[in-house]
C-alpha cells in the first residue's frame, strides 16, 4: 500500500516499545514486511539487517497515496485536479471526504475542478457547502461561512 502508514512511523522509531510476543512479534514481522515493499518501490534500502529509508518517507508516500487518489476521482467525476501547495489558499464546495493510509482529506470542487485538502472535524456538518482553507505544514486552516458574490464596501 502506498500511503505513509502506522508501519512506517514504526520503522522510523525503530519499533521501540513492541515486545518480541504476541502483538509485537507480529508487528515486527509486519514492519519487514513493510520494509521489503518500501525496497522494492526504491524507498528503503536493505544494509544487511539494516534498513535505510528515504528521506522525508512518509511525505513522499503521502504524495504518492494523494496522486493516485486525485487520478481515480479525476478519472470517476472528469474534473481537472488542482494540487495544493504550501501557504495556498483553495476554496471550493466540499463534495466529499477521502480516507486515505496517510489521513483523510476532503475534496473541494470549485467548478472547474477540485483539491484535495488535509480534513478536520470541524468541516463534518458542512458537506456541500462552500468552504475554503489555507495549507501551511500538511495541515489546513478552514474557513467556515465562506459567501459567494459581490460585496459592496
Amino acid at each position: 500500500m502506498i500511503g505513509a502508514t502506522w508501519l512506517d512511523q514504526q520503522l522510523i522509531g525503530g519499533g521501540s516499545g513492541l515486545g518480541d510476543l504476541g502483538f509485537g512479534g507480529e508487528a515486527k514481522q509486519a514492519m519487514q514486511q513493510r520494509a521489503d515493499f518500501l525496497a522494492e518501490q526504491g524507498l528503503a534500502e536493505r544494509r544487511g539487517q539494516r534498513v535505510i529509508l528515504a528521506r522525508n518517507l512518509l511525505g513522499t508516500l503521502r504524495n504518492r497515496e494523494l496522486a493516485q487518489a486525485a487520478k481515480d476521482i479525476a478519472a470517476e467525476t472528469g474534473l481537472e485536479h488542482r494540487p495544493v501547495s504550501d501557504g495556498q489558499r483553495v476554496a471550493g464546495i466540499y463534495r466529499r471526504s477521502v480516507m486515505l493510509a496517510s489521513g483523510r482529506y476532503a475534496m473541494l470542487d470549485d467548478g472547474m475542478g477540485f483539491s484535495l485538502v488535509p480534513w478536520k472535524p470541524v468541516i463534518e456538518q458542512r458537506l456541500g457547502q462552500q468552504l475554503a482553507a489555507t495549507i501551511h505544514k500538511g495541515s489546513a486552516s478552514w474557513e467556515l461561512g465562506i459567501r459567494r458574490g459581490i460585496s459592496i464596501g
